[in-house]
């Protein structure tokens, strides 16, 4: 299948772009970054998202994946509106198997920065929206939550040995996702999965039940 992912220089969509190309998926990418990926399977087109009137011109695509975010930086431009720019262009087609939009848990919780939570809010809601809207093509639409990620963006505080320390007395598995277990889950909801739509499926290792939020000042 076709399968185009945003935010894939790094971390999480980089792991997905992977773990596709890996099962024989023709994937491309969208990034204001270069991609180390290397791969005949792989096409990589640099553009910022939020610039809706030059995203890249492709042929349509069986699976949406919007893994494209960031973290104080113009958080609901690039976080909401940009994904609704990608979603509109690329996954409301009659073609279309699945959509995935990479949520947050403090979506869940609220327990992070103002317009973070509120870009990620906005996502849960937006999933519901599209999967109703792309029912009638047979497809799915699902957000994946996660909790704490090993990524670059969270090396702030994972290499602070004290603040490291709370956060793993706030998080029930005493440990953090890879960038792969979450690509994991990514494959399941877009390929395997064919009747669970309209989630908002979180991913966080307890993390959510004990609602504090940890981060470097």
């Amino acid at each position: 299948m076709r399968v185009l992912i945003s935010g894939t220089s790094q971390g999480i969509g980089k792991a997905i772009a992977e773990l596709f190309i890996s099962n024989g998926h023709t994937v491309i990418g969208i990034d204001r970054q270069g991609s180390s990926i290397d791969n005949e399977k792989y096409t990589h087109y640099i553009c910022d998202i939020r610039d809706k009137d030059n995203l890249p011109e492709t042929d349509s695509v069986d699976i949406l994946i919007n893994n494209a975010g960031t973290q104080n930086e113009d958080d609901i431009d690039i976080n909401l509106k940009a994904l609704i720019y990608i979603t509109e262009k690329y996954g409301i087609h009659d073609n279309i198997k699945s959509i995935l939009n990479i949520g947050s848990a403090s979506a869940h919780t609220g327990s992070e920065f103002p317009e973070y939570c509120a870009s990620k809010g906005g996502v849960l809601s937006y999933t519901k929206n599209v999967a109703i809207r792309v029912a009638k093509y047979g497809a799915t639409c699902n957000s994946l939550d996660p909790g704490g990620v090993l990524t670059p963006l969270n090396e702030c505080v994972i290499n602070d040995k004290v603040l490291w320390e709370q956060i793993m007395n706030e998080t029930p598995l005493k440990r953090w996702a890879t960038p792969e277990e979450i690509a994991e889950w990514a494959y399941f909801l877009t390929v395997t999965n064919k009747f669970c739509t309209g989630q908002n499926i979180l991913v966080d290792g307890g993390e959510a039940i004990n609602y504090n939020f940890v981060w470097k000042e």
